[in-house]
């Protein structure tokens, strides 16, 4: 039937982060019960088909004794050690969701499993380090967390660190500021190469994108970001960079923040036409192909369109999909099937 809901597979959400700080903060939301702060959570994954994705860590700096959630706050670089604690408890939260979910929730490990999670109707969760401060300049944390479940990593957030440098989020602005990878910045593209963790570009400046692609041995990957010549982000992608993911046979996801779909790069306002994600999702197919685009929401970490609003809103963008044209092959491989194909390229 045409207006069959098409399972989602997201490249990217901080739900973790929003359920890591409400308990941090004593006043816990349940992911199950369904929370109006949330953009996922169980029953709005359920009116979605929100199938899973890559679910993020990401640090944020510490203020006055509190943890800093504002944009321009989030700046700041943050300590190894805090980086490592507040990833353990990300972790932990990831955990005791998956036990309290009943198995409606299940942390996956390798394309296999989100198989698996998707034929027996679960949640599948990736484990994602957003920015990797966390790790160690030994490598040891990576290790242990690899062992704990983790199977992706974006060097950087927005903010430098000890491995490479990411891009700011003046508008407009190029993705092309400040130094590539440093030493072991490199060193940690080789190791997460051989132990089989993805590589994320997002974030990462237009430098140490080009230092990655000359390196890896993996598909180029920039799990939410969309077309710089389309919003003059610098957390878009240029042609030239969209160009190099085509040809390693990587993937881009769509990301749904308001400011990176924009023309005037406005990050707060939700009245953004669904029809921009589509020029953008055009535009990827055209430079990617079919097998090259994806979903990258970012929800629970930004501003969407109000037209989509949460994970329950995802049926309006395949809806508006089919209305664009897109025959129902294409729409599954953008939902899912283009990130799983993707994981499993890479080893993984």
């Amino acid at each position: 039937m045409a207006d069959r809901l098409i399972p989602v597979f997201d490249g990217h959400n901080d739900t973790l982060l929003q359920l890591t700080e409400a308990e941090r903060k004593g006043a816990p939301i349940s992911f199950m019960d369904g929370d109006e702060s949330l953009h996922i959570d169980w029953h709005k994954a359920g009116a979605g088909a929100f199938a899973g994705g890559f679910f993020a860590m990401f640090v944020p700096p510490v203020k006055e004794g509190e943890q800093a959630l504002e944009l321009h706050e989030m700046l700041t670089p943050v300590e190894q050690t805090y980086a490592l604690d507040y990833t353990m408890h990300l972790a932990s939260s990831a955990f005791r969701l998956e036990k309290e979910s009943g198995g409606s929730v299940r942390i996956c490990r390798s394309a296999t499993d989100i198989r698996k999670a998707m034929s027996d109707g679960v949640i599948a969760m990736l484990l994602h380090i957003e920015g990797a401060e966390a790790i160690d300049p030994d490598f040891h944390a990576l290790e242990v967390l690899y062992g704990a479940g983790l199977r992706s990593i974006g060097p950087v957030w927005s903010r430098a660190n000890i491995f490479a440098t990411g891009v700011p989020f003046d508008f407009p602005g190029s993705p092309d500021q400040g130094p590539g990878l440093t030493e072991k910045g490199r060193e940690l593209v080789r190791r997460c190469n051989q132990m089989g963790i993805m590589l994320d570009l997002s974030h990462l400046n237009e430098k140490g994108f080009w230092d990655i692609q000359k390196l890896t041995s993996a598909p180029l990957v920039a799990t939410h970001s969309n077309v710089h010549a389309l919003s003059h982000t610098p957390r878009n992608l240029t042609d030239k960079q969209l160009d190099a993911i085509a040809e390693s046979k990587g993937v881009v996801g769509l990301n749904y923040a308001v400011g990176f779909l924009r023309e005037d790069g406005d990050q707060k306002n939700a009245d953004t036409p669904i029809e921009r994600m589509l020029t953008h999702i055009d535009y990827l197919l055209a430079k990617l192909g079919e097998d090259g685009v994806a979903l990258g929401s970012d929800f629970d970490g930004c501003t969407v369109p109000e037209a989509i609003g949460s994970s329950a809103g995802n049926p309006k963008l395949i809806d508006a999909m089919r209305s664009h044209g897109y025959g129902e092959a294409l729409i599954e491989k953008i939902a899912h099937g283009n990130w799983i194909s993707l994981l499993e390229r890479s080893g993984i």
